[in-house]
């Protein structure tokens, strides 16, 4: 079977208008350019500009269609205001938001500073919150219909996860956010959905989260009961179909996309356990010279 095979007909995304936060690599970067194919103009953000542009250029050359790239730090309220002004400036109006943007880190809890934790929180959960906010004000006010915020999660915001607990917590904030804005909103025709994947490595990310041969000592496609990871498109695929109006009477919903792995063992790096504590020495110098490239 073909796992990387697109699924949305032609144009099934014309005249939408979406931004993807952390659009620039890995995940947002696959759901951007499946979106682009679909006939949609996006707008992808991140800090990295640089990153921004050369994914943005990359995408128009390969689809024909219309990426803009914008700087911003969804932990600042101040910017994505900016951010959304400047959308509507090149495209008139935006009917989807995408809040892809996150971070973390594995270790054990008491070997993060509080300034770690709060990232990860500010990124993940203050992040999605003010892109959500933002946007969603701008609707309400324009009385703009048929708009929908979608939020990616992860299986452990409900089933927590050893080792991960910051994204872990903030997750699970963003998940109580999409159902309760899914209630609250639908007056104002703004449907709320999210998708928890299961493992779809991205070098980027994995390589931080894994460095060295931990993703041979931890291949999380064992934990997977169809002995499988995710391909991106199979997420672009369902990305697609709920920012669509295909979708239209999905709301509130979260979809897992995991192949059945947090069914068969709660919280995704549970497994971690194992790892002695010689091994989070290493783990940590490895990450933190990562960091410092």
């Amino acid at each position: 079977m073909n796992f990387s095979a697109k699924m949305l007909r032609d144009n099934a995304l014309e005249d939408k208008v979406i931004v993807v936060t952390g659009g620039g690599s890995g995940l947002g970067k696959a759901m951007t350019k499946y979106f682009m194919e679909l006939g949609a103009k996006v707008a992808i953000t991140s800090r990295d500009l640089e990153k921004l542009q050369t994914t943005a250029k990359e995408l128009e050359t390969e689809t024909g269609g219309k990426c803009l790239a914008i700087q911003c730090d969804v932990r600042h309220y101040d910017q994505v205001e900016a951010m959304l002004a400047e959308v509507l400036k090149a495209y008139g109006k935006v009917d989807v938001l995408l809040n892809n943007a996150a971070g973390n880190f594995i270790s054990p809890t008491e070997r993060l500073s509080a300034n770690a934790w709060d990232t990860i929180i500010d990124i993940v959960l203050k992040g999605s919150k003010n892109c959500t906010l933002a946007f969603g004000k701008h609707w309400i006010e324009a009385k703009q219909q048929n708009t929908n915020v979608l939020n990616i999660v992860t299986t452990y915001a409900w089933t927590g996860s050893a080792y991960v607990v910051p994204s872990a917590t903030a997750k699970a904030g963003v998940l109580a956010m999409t159902r309760s804005l899914a209630v609250e909103w639908a007056k104002y025709g703004i449907r709320m959905n999210a998708i928890a994947p299961g493992p779809f490595p991205t070098k980027g990310a994995w390589d931080r989260l894994l460095p060295g041969d931990l993703k041979e000592k931890f291949d999380l496609a064992k934990k997977v009961p169809l002995k499988r990871v995710g391909d991106h498109q199979e997420l672009a695929n369902l990305a697609a179909y709920l920012v669509s109006d295909f979708s239209a009477y999905i709301n509130g919903e979260v979809v897992t996309i995991d192949g059945g792995e947090w069914l068969q063992g709660a919280g995704q790096f549970n497994l971690l356990e194992q790892v002695p504590t010689e091994l989070w020495d290493m783990l940590e110098m490895m990450i933190k010279s990562k960091g410092n490239k």
